[in-house]
């Protein structure tokens, strides 16, 4: 057959395909803004259907139905690899599960069987002239669930942009067509604070014309963006392009002409965005969509000369300890991608590794703390920690003592929570802190 016959003889109603799921299968959704809405909706009006099938993701744009509605157990239960604010109550009454695991990681865990996967569930754009359909806004581990998974179903939307490089999938990849159009999910930038400004000033300080980027989402990336207008020839290589980076090409500030790797093109994982996005993004070749065991992996980010990552923090303690994830024992996110590029840019000559937050908790609780709150998890050790930004300046923290680490997160903590934080200072070290 050829591809057409191909396509057209997979192309089944939503029950037909999620009717194959079976019984206590593993079912993983794409990520974030791919996730395929309209099947995850029919999977929660028809959960009896279904008999302990285990949901898993990282970031979703959906509603969490089967972590956070009555009537699920026994049919279906949430595995997360990122928690998010609708997936932390049913985390932690124990409704749902969290499984710790580095981004860059989880394609080989998926293919190694260490995380198997009995089906998958992806927005997909219908097939171009050579019967290749595109992943889209995810490639990241979606693109390793599609090798691997025993069940491919696809969300056939003719809204979806059709983005490039490893993200193109033959047709007979696919197990299931699903034919049913929806508007894209979309993330538009807010105001920005006067803290957020002054933390992207700081942080583009330490950006050097032709320097590659790694930039989440989030007003303090959109900061970031925001304060590189003066800059030349800068890059991107990422995990995620939002639409910070899209106005920075636009202005020209971007071409990714000084890149090691992936010259000329900016190489992302996956995109989050508004509608400008999607379509600036859309059969453009200069977007490289590539899956997250390449753009995570920290040896291929640490051919990167010159290149800074950017990445944010719950709480960093007095040894330049970081929380990321978790405010005590309450799983509130995950680790992500923040190590593989803390540690990439740091293996990489001329790299910088920057963990951006603002100082406080709306001014009540100090972001920079003695140490972490009981429970709390490490997610970037004191060793592979380098910059910390707030609103306040930069503390550089390797090479230093304690004592000096101490110090200069001190100097960076807002001004109010600065007597206590001396206080605890002079406790812990059993000298005087103008010492």
């Amino acid at each position: 057959m050829n591809w057409k016959e191909v396509y057209e003889s997979r192309i089944v109603t939503a029950e037909e395909a999620l009717k194959r799921i079976p019984a206590g299968g593993r079912v993983f959704l794409a990520h974030s803004m791919s996730e395929p809405t309209y099947l995850v909706e029919t999977m929660c009006d028809h959960k009896e259907w279904f008999t302990d099938v285990e949901i898993c993701h990282m970031g979703s744009s959906g509603k969490h139905r089967y972590c956070n509605e009555e009537g699920m157990e026994g049919h279906l239960r949430h595995n997360s690899f990122f928690v998010s604010g609708l997936s932390r109550k049913a985390v932690l009454e124990g409704r749902a599960d969290y499984t710790p695991a580095f981004f860059h990681e989880i394609p080989r865990m998926i293919e190694e069987g260490v995380v198997p996967v009995d089906a998958v569930l992806l927005t997909v754009t219908p097939p171009d002239e050579n019967g290749k359909v595109s992943l889209g806004l995810s490639c990241d581990y979606t693109r390793g669930c599609v090798k691997n998974a025993s069940l491919v179903i696809a969300q056939v939307n003719e809204q979806w942009p059709f983005t490039v490089g490893g993200a193109l999938v033959d047709v007979s990849e696919i197990d299931c067509f699903v034919l049913h159009n929806e508007p894209i999910p979309e993330l538009k930038p807010g105001p920005l604070t006067e803290v957020e400004i002054g933390i992207g000033k700081n942080c583009a300080s330490l950006v050097e014309d032709g320097d590659t980027l790694q930039l989440g989402i989030g007003s303090i990336p959109d900061a970031v963006c925001a304060s590189l207008a003066d800059k030349k020839d800068l890059g991107i290589h990422t995990e995620l392009m939002c639409d910070g980076v899209m106005n920075l090409i636009k202005a020209g500030v971007i071409n990714n002409s000084k890149k090691k790797v992936d010259p000329g093109v900016c190489t992302t994982s996956f995109i989050m965005g508004t509608r400008e996005m999607y379509d600036f993004v859309d059969h453009n070749p200069m977007v490289n969509m590539q899956p997250v065991d390449y753009t995570n992996d920290p040896v291929t980010i640490a051919a990167q000369d010159h290149i800074v990552s950017i990445n944010s923090a719950v709480q960093v303690d007095f040894q330049g300890q970081v929380c990321s994830e978790s405010v005590g024992l309450m799983q509130i996110s995950a680790v992500g991608g923040q190590v593989d590029f803390v540690r990439g840019a740091s293996m990489a000559r001329h790299g910088k590794a920057i963990i951006a937050m603002p100082s406080t908790v709306k001014e009540r609780i100090s972001k920079i703390v003695p140490i972490l709150d009981e429970g709390a998890a490490v997610t970037t050790s004191r060793c592979d920690v380098d910059y910390v930004v707030t609103e306040y300046g930069i503390a550089k923290l390797k090479g230093k003592t304690l004592k000096q680490r101490s110090k200069a997160l001190i100097a960076i903590a807002h001004p109010k929570f600065r007597p206590e934080l001396i206080k605890a200072f002079e406790e812990r070290y059993h000298c005087s802190y103008e010492a």
